[in-house]
């Protein structure tokens, strides 16, 4: 699913505008982005958690050469299903 199509079926449900929608999709990608560079969580009862986890840095491979690279530490998001996500799609 494309965002066009997500602000498509968002607008349907609530019975928006395609244009509300998407500010509404906009302002809830901004929230969570937001709240991951703060390292806090974003917790949605029964559909899942945002969260930033730290992967640390590593050593990895080219594979074109086989010679060794350094992979530096980062942050990266995550995101765990809820109990009322997972039922749904089983």
């Amino acid at each position: 699913m494309t965002k066009a199509e997500l602000v498509e079926v968002m607008a349907n449900k609530a019975e928006l505008t395609k244009a509300d929608a998407a500010r509404a999709l906009d302002a809830f990608q901004a929230a969570v982005t937001e709240a991951l560079k703060k390292g806090d969580k974003v917790t949605l009862v029964g559909f899942g958690t945002f969260s930033s986890k730290e992967r640390p840095a590593r050593v990895g491979r080219n594979p074109q050469t086989g010679e060794d690279v350094k992979i530096p530490a980062r942050n990266v998001a995550s995101f765990k299903a809820g109990s009322k996500l997972k039922e749904a799609i089983n």
